[in-house]
């Protein structure tokens, strides 16, 4: 049996975390290790392990899972400055394999950061 990723125990409630928002489709949490003063992770309920193993029935969640970071830009006042970031497979940096995107902001970015990827 597949051993069940920590964001499924977050959202199972076996895992504590800082929940900021959530739906019927998604959680948002504080990332544990955060790269930016705001740093958080929009997950998918549904464990979708990958960006790339995401089918064509997913797009309205993916949609959502964006419609979502933009709403919590706009709550927190950071449409003037935001960064969306998806690991996709072990060579970009994705250590947990469940699906998410990473919102990051209060922070000036680099290109280096998005050559080094963002550890999970």
């Amino acid at each position: 049996m597949a051993k069940t990723s920590v964001f499924s125990q977050i959202i199972a409630g076996e895992l504590p975390a800082k929940r900021i928002f959530e739906d019927e489709q998604c959680i948002v949490i504080e990332d544990r290790s955060p790269q930016a003063p705001t740093h958080l992770l929009i997950i998918p309920r549904e464990p979708l392990v990958s960006l790339a193993d995401a089918q064509k029935e997913d797009a309205p969640l993916l949609g959502h899972l964006l419609w979502v970071a933009s709403e919590l830009a706009r709550r927190l006042g950071l449409q003037d400055g935001f960064r969306l970031v998806i690991n996709n497979g072990r060579g970009a940096g994705q250590t947990v394999f469940h699906l998410h995107i990473h919102l990051l902001a209060q922070r000036k970015m680099r290109e280096a950061d998005l050559a080094q990827g963002l550890p999970e």
